[in-house]
């Protein structure tokens, strides 16, 4: 029979000892209460320095994928919006409301986007489409939307009643409305989740947004495609807010009689 020597027995149990200390000195070091701020959007300012209001029509399914629930994804860029600092967001409810008061089964024209605006009494209207969808990992989500918004206030001051009222026919005079006969900003995405930069670009939305010691981590926005659709209404709100940034600043310049790409 072997025997081992004493020594090698107490410095075994040194070593499982020390091995265990620094495991339970690590976990005790680790605060898992710490949070991270997420990326939060900032709206531009608006003209009258109060926070805009924004109302989202019911998305149309030009995917060719009959499952596709448009009101959920048109829910999800509800919440975007309202999200961002600088704007509010009227309930999907209250926009389908006001299109059934007015018989619209769906915006198919500006003149129908107009209107519905009008009616909802926003500075803002979101319409558009559900251009792909695939729920299984990799998930892929495509959204194309159009982003009606008030028109400069010079361009209200151009409206002449004396000359409408005057006016042989309704050709000839420009009736000038609170909106534009286009929109202020369009936005096509498509979000692939097997593509790097998509990926890049989730990680960094889902950071502050998730439990980082989660069995899946970030990933489980790719699990999931109510999540990936967080995300994916987040990325397109983002492109129409830089979109409208952009011709606000351009607006600006022009009112000031400056080029806006020397600024």
């Amino acid at each position: 029979m072997t025997t081992v020597p004493i020594h090698r027995i107490h410095k075994t149990l040194r070593f499982l000892v020390t091995g265990w200390a620094c495991v339970l000195l690590a976990a005790c070091s680790t605060d898992r209460s710490a949070l991270n701020a997420p990326q939060v959007l900032t709206a531009p300012a608006s003209a009258t320095g109060s926070e805009a209001l924004w109302a989202v029509a019911p998305l149309a399914n030009e995917s060719g994928v009959m499952s596709v629930d448009t009101f959920a994804i048109s829910d999800k860029l509800v919440a975007a919006v309202n999200e961002v600092r600088g704007l509010s967001c009227l309930p999907l409810n209250r926009t389908i409301a006001a299109m059934r008061a007015r018989r619209l089964s769906h915006i198919s024209s500006p003149d129908d986007a107009r209107l519905l605006a009008e009616t909802l009494g926003v500075d803002g209207l979101i319409v558009g489409s559900v251009t792909a969808y695939d729920p299984y990992d990799p998930p892929k989500l495509g959204l194309t939307l159009a982003l009606f918004a008030h028109r400069p206030a010079d361009d209200l001051s151009q409206a002449d009643p004396l000359r409408v009222r005057g006016a042989y026919s309704d050709a000839q005079v420009r009736v000038l409305t609170r909106f534009d006969s286009r929109p202020a900003a369009v936005v096509s995405e498509h979000l692939d989740g097997s593509n790097h930069d998509v990926l890049f670009a989730l990680r960094q939305f889902a950071s502050g947004r998730h439990d980082p010691y989660s069995a899946h981590g970030w990933r489980i926005y790719l699990v999931s495609m109510d999540r990936y659709t967080e995300f994916a209404a987040y990325t397109a709100v983002a492109r129409l807010i830089d979109r409208d940034r952009l011709r606000m600043a351009t607006e600006r310049a022009s009112v000031d009689g400056q080029d806006p790409s020397t600024r």
